[in-house]
């Protein structure tokens, strides 16, 4: 009895001021050339709110667009804005800054985020009206910092100041004195990934309707880490989150994996609901502020805004078989080994052709894949080229190359099975999950029957190993059986009565004979 999909929430909070001051590109720049073209020039290529908004691969990440409608819009999108174009969508939000400067205050709980009084006021004001924050949350906006005392850390005690519209409003306080683990860089940049992920988590249970403590478990796929000087990637942002998000009933923990996170989070929360060990499994992550701007000099070189501006998360929902919605099948699981190989073949065939042919699939049997689905807008300019056609070019290729189609049928089979992106590119965020929203959607509307979600990371990243990494999965149409109105005690009953009387007559043939 497979475990299910029951709803997914997106979420992406609009951060020029963070990309200029917390992006790594940026601060790089800032250490190695401060006096560089690029960073007298960066101030001029930031969007405002309502260009980010309008942004039509960003209305397709929390669900106001569908990736087919985006596809219709001749590329590039930088310069186009999606008509209608809203802040809430079917999905998740876009949140403008200083709510979510707002959202960062409200989420430590160390008293390590001090803001000036009339900023505080002017977000607790605007989070007071937001119908997903409990204002019993917002009495931490109360306590404001006054300027000196904030122009004091930052100059004297390592304090990361916060910038709302190029002016310092506030700063985040080092969490120790010697410790760069609790750097005022490190909680900053931690921060930035709970609140993000606090806002997914909320998105997710306005979208599904679920109440908050029927969540028995929260599994985080992130690639922030946060610890100290002792155990720098010790955790626990899951439970973090769920803390904040009011998950009274739910534990949880972090799972590390690079790009491929997401997917090994996914597989690990179908399993332990697949056994019965609980009965609803979210799977969330925050963003990152290290990668906001990444390609941010290519972009300007070429007379494009600077379009990595964005904090993104997400955050799904697994639970028990309900008999409607769709199933994560763990028997078809595509696994990058130790002994898989590097090669872009091997990677792309151990991920999707050998378990689909041991389940007795073909490649073509797939409606769509889901891989890394990075916003080509983005990833072009920097020389990155499209990432999502060129992993449905290489599964085309391979499907090709078994005769399940023809060569000349290549270009179809990229357009059927595959989407064009629409993400972020924050690593984790891309990686298959951005789908998940739509794939249910689709699947319950019968439009498909089964889609493959497939994460690579890439683990040499870290200097410990030479590796890639990836897991897939097969997302598919329900079978129709939920677990609740499954097998009973008098049904198990029923059974092995029925197979008792079978052996006996089967020994009792035998015996005749």
């Amino acid at each position: 009895m497979y475990s299910v999909l029951k709803g997914a929430g997106y979420f992406l909070a609009h951060t020029p001021d963070m990309v200029i001051h917390n992006g790594t590109t940026q601060t790089t720049e800032k250490r190695i050339k401060p006096d560089s073209d690029y960073l007298k020039d960066i101030v001029n290529g930031m969007r405002d709110y309502e260009a980010c908004v309008a942004y039509p691969p960003n209305q397709v990440y929390i669900g106001n667009m569908t990736p087919d409608e985006l596809a219709a819009i001749p590329a590039p999108w930088h310069d186009k804005r999606a008509e209608g174009a809203k802040r809430q969508g079917a999905f998740g939000e876009i949140m403008p800054q200083d709510e979510f400067v707002g959202l960062m205050k409200i989420c430590d709980v160390f008293d390590l985020v001090k803001l000036n009084e009339s900023v505080s006021q002017s977000i607790k004001a605007k989070l007071e009206a937001h119908p997903l924050i409990d204002n019993s949350l917002l009495t931490g906006l109360d306590k404001a910092a006054a300027a000196g005392e904030i122009t004091d850390l930052i100059k004297n005690a390592g304090a990361e100041a916060i910038h709302l519209n190029g002016e310092v409003v506030g700063c985040v306080k080092a969490a120790h004195d010697i410790d760069d683990s609790l750097s005022a860089h490190v909680i900053f940049e931690n921060l930035v990934s709970k609140a993000s992920c606090v806002a997914s988590l909320l998105q997710l249970i306005h979208q599904t309707g679920v109440d908050k403590a029927a969540i028995d478990y929260v599994i985080e796929c992130s690639e922030e880490a946060c610890g100290d000087m002792n155990q720098r990637g010790g955790g626990n942002f899951a439970k973090a989150a769920a803390e904040m998000a009011g998950f009274v009933n739910a534990t949880g923990s972090d799972v590390r994996g690079f790009c491929a996170g997401p997917t090994h989070a996914l597989v690990q929360a179908a399993s332990l609901v697949k056994a019965g060990v609980f009965k609803n499994v979210v799977v969330a992550a925050g963003g990152s502020t290290a990668k906001l701007g990444m390609n941010g000099k290519d972009h300007l070189k070429k007379g494009l805004p600077i379009l990595e501006d964005c904090v993104a998360g997400f955050a799904v929902l697994i639970s028990e078989n309900d008999g409607i919605n769709p199933e994560l099948n763990t028997d078809i699981l595509g696994r990058h080994t130790v002994g898989t190989g590097s090669s872009p073949q091997n990677v792309i065939s151990s991920l999707t052709f050998t378990p689909l042919e041991k389940a007795g699939l073909k490649l073509t049997d797939v409606d769509k894949y889901s891989v890394e689905m990075q916003n080509p807008d983005i990833t072009k300019p920097a020389g990155a080229g499209n990432v999502p056609e060129a992993n449905y070019k290489m599964i085309g290729a391979l499907a090709a190359m078994k005769g399940q189609i023809q060569k000349a049928e290549l270009g179809s089979f990229v357009e059927k099975h595959g989407m064009t992106g629409w993400a972020p590119t924050q690593g984790h965020i891309p990686s298959g999950v951005p789908y998940l929203g739509f794939a249910q959607r689709e699947i319950l509307a019968g439009s498909i029957e089964r889609a493959m979600f497939v994460g690579k990371g890439s683990l040499f990243l870290g200097r410990m190993t030479n590796l890639f990494d990836g897991i897939s999965f097969v997302l598919q149409k329900n079978s129709g059986a939920s677990q609740e109105s499954g097998v009973t005690e008098a049904r198990v009953q029923q059974l092995i009565a029925a197979s008792l009387r079978e052996f006996a007559g089967h020994l009792a043939g035998k015996l005749e004979g």
